[in-house]
């Protein structure tokens, strides 16, 4: 074990976040940004240089670890930062299989990625048996983070959600605490959820719900003022999951509509990041169609009620960048994706799961784009690649990198390019299919279409047989 005094240690972390930013910026993916951590500080191991790749302090990994257990159904383990800190700088101190699956689970990596791998023998055998807590070893690392740690959702889980609110009601008809409680759960519930149901299927009960809180704000019996506020806080994020759930079915007018809602109830209630969530959603809405100044417009509107820390960054990468990317005002585009990354260096929550949080591959997702926009295809190759293997398959965030990184291939690699949209139409259903994946889809067969590269003859049958999201008698594709 290396020896390294305190001021080293405050030099290695200052070190290794500049060369973090700088791998950032050149599209460089966790394991290469930590392979340089590395070859820079000869001190780091590479279980301390995989969390410096990350960003993250030892706090977050604690907080990510108790996260997986809660959501396995745990009590979070004893883990702390001394233990982790003894884990990274002594050779000779090294988890057991359980921390070693949860540490891989959290940081997305395997085994021997993160120096784990030459355990003693019994520890070996204890590996590869089931663990008690989770799958087997192996197959948990592979897992996604931000998955593992998202309590999973059905079908049927959506209406018992809405119905447990029309309970309370029941009880509350005006509202009361116990309402508002209720209500913060649903709309936690639906967030976190979107990805899991067809966007049709989510509209619907999403719907409902605001339905039920409109009831008890509309009441004739006298209702306490804070509670009435939260209400309003409610129906505010329930009209926010409405305009983002029209916009992935392609009703980009029923998707203003509700986002303008969304602000007007923002502002009601008092609460800043839903007034800047849904003017960056409406930027959003903007861009699909097209009105690139007046998308730019809609994110400063954003970014000047938006918190700091994430809701801040969210706002400057997923709005305010795109859209002067898409202006190509290269310099201000620059500018405003270096601000998101920094404005998440100083959130403590990090990356925020859910609907209106944000994580790693939309940061890269968003980063991609801009990089095609302004002509910078190698870069965006290989940050929609990044943003591509940080998310599980067949997901719609999977869908979305993917689909990108074949615009970003098509100019030069065409069969590559057909080929990756050929493997989305086949692993992802038409129902949950979402308008932003089709019209890149529609998108790359044009570009394709002059070109006589193998498999282009194929997607173009396959997106023009793509059964619409919501046909003309108002029915949504078959999930």
């Amino acid at each position: 074990m290396i020896t390294v005094s305190r001021s080293r240690r405050a030099a290695i972390k200052k070190t290794a976040a500049e060369i973090r930013e700088r791998c950032m910026h050149s599209g460089s993916g966790v394991e290469r940004t930590a392979g340089e951590i590395r070859a820079e500080l000869p001190e780091v191991q590479s279980l301390e240089a995989w969390r410096f790749a990350l960003g993250w302090p030892r706090s977050r990994t604690i907080e990510r670890v108790g996260a997986l257990y809660r959501s396995r159904g745990l009590l979070p383990p004893g883990m702390s930062e001394s233990m982790l800190c003894r884990w990274e700088h002594r050779s000779y101190e090294r988890p057991g299989p359980e921390y070693v699956e949860a540490l891989c689970t959290v940081y997305r990596a395997r085994p021997e990625q993160l120096g784990l791998d030459r355990a003693a023998d019994h520890e070996q055998s204890q590996w590869a048996q089931v663990s008690r807590y989770s799958a087997p070893g192996p197959q948990a690392c592979v897992l996604p983070a931000r998955e593992s740690m998202v309590t999973m959702t059905t079908s049927a889980g959506l209406p018992a959600v809405r119905e447990s609110l029309h309970l309370a009601l029941l009880a509350d008809p005006s509202g009361s605490t116990a309402v508002v409680d209720l209500s913060e759960a649903t709309i936690e519930h639906y967030a976190l959820g979107y990805s899991k149901h067809p966007p049709h299927v989510l509209f619907t009960e999403v719907h409902a719900a605001r339905g039920l809180l409109m009831q008890a704000l509309t009441s004739t019996a006298p209702t306490p003022e804070r509670i009435e506020t939260e209400l309003r806080r409610g129906v505010g994020w329930l009209s926010a999951l409405l305009g983002n759930l029209a916009y992935h079915l392609g009703d980009h007018a029923g998707a203003r509509a509700h986002l303008a809602t969304a602000t007007t109830y923002g502002d009601r209630s008092g609460d800043a990041r839903l007034t800047a969530w849904a003017w960056g959603a409406q930027a959003m809405v903007a861009r699909a169609t097209s009105q690139h100044t007046l998308a730019l417009t809609h994110a400063e509107r954003g970014l000047a009620c938006a918190p700091s820390g994430l809701p801040r960054a969210q706002l400057h990468a997923w709005a305010l960048l795109p859209s002067l990317a898409a202006l190509n005002r290269q310099a201000e585009a620059d500018a405003a994706l270096a601000t998101a990354t920094r404005e998440l260096e100083t959130d403590a929550a990090g990356w925020a799961p859910g609907r209106f949080g944000y994580d790693i591959a939309e940061h890269r997702l968003h980063e991609a784009d801009a990089d095609r926009a302004l002509g910078r295809t190698d870069k965006a190759v290989a940050t929609a690649e990044t943003s591509m293997n940080a998310c599980t398959t067949a997901t719609p965030g999977w869908a979305a990198a993917a689909l990108l990184l074949a615009q970003a291939e098509a100019p030069t690699q065409p069969t590559d390019a057909a080929q990756r949209a050929l493997d989305v139409l086949s692993r992802v259903p038409a129902a949950r299919l979402r308008s932003t994946s089709r019209s890149r889809l529609t998108q790359l067969d044009a570009v394709l279409a002059p070109t006589r590269a193998t498999g282009v003859d194929e997607l173009h049958d396959r997106v023009r047989a793509l059964p619409a999201i919501i046909d003309a008698h108002g029915i949504a594709a078959p999930a």
